[in-house]
């Protein structure tokens, strides 16, 4: 498969929230405000390109009969590093993120792209389908998030979106705080769904 039809189908034909619905624990668990939904979908996008990278230089070193524990200790290798790296640079983000980011090895978007794409495909292949499905996740989580801190809190990247735009008018917005509980997230979750499923429809995707 050619760099560019890898890279293109994860962004939506195949989006791994969206469209095949893998990640959705911390899809549901962290997405109260944008910034958190942009952090973890940036740490898995890097953790998932690494590991595609590396997943596809050594196919061909690895016993097909322990491909799947090689794969989970590449994969583990690069979560640690991507762990490390926040909680040395962005602790607050690293903090409000907490277990999640050590759960980036059991992500079923990560496990099955290296299973079902970088163990057959050539390196550029395996860059482009990673770049694809972790831009494509991360933009999902990013929409979750958005949907969620701004009815939930009037705000967006903290900024007070909503209760600037209501002030304007002399009113004073009521924030939904159902959208920042946990039942919230699958309020969401829903709406969102059924507008990609409309999407996905016109587009014909189905």
């Amino acid at each position: 498969m050619k760099f560019s039809e890898a890279f293109t189908q994860g962004l939506l034909k195949e989006n791994g929230l969206y469209r095949q619905l893998l990640g959705l624990c911390p899809a549901l668990a962290v997405t109260q405000t944008a910034m958190n939904s942009l952090g973890l979908g940036a740490a898995t996008m890097a953790v998932l390109l690494a590991a595609n990278i590396v997943i596809s230089l050594v196919k061909n070193l690895i016993p097909k009969k322990i491909r799947i524990p090689s794969y989970i200790v590449i994969i583990a290798t690069f979560v640690t590093i991507v762990d490390m790296f926040l909680e040395a640079f962005t602790p607050d983000l690293h903090a409000a993120l907490g277990i999640f980011i050590p759960l980036i090895v059991t992500n079923c978007l990560i496990l099955g792209r290296a299973e079902a794409f970088a163990s057959k495909e050539k390196v550029t292949s395996a860059i482009g389908d990673a770049l694809g499905m972790g831009i494509g996740f991360t933009l999902g989580l990013l929409s979750l998030g958005v949907v969620r801190e701004l009815f939930g809190k009037g705000s967006l990247f903290g900024w007070p979106v909503l209760h600037e735009l209501f002030g304007a008018f002399g009113l004073e917005f009521q924030p939904a705080l159902i959208f920042i509980q946990p039942a919230g997230a699958f309020f969401a979750l829903g709406i969102l769904l059924a507008l990609m499923n409309i999407v996905y429809k016109r587009l014909q995707y189905d």
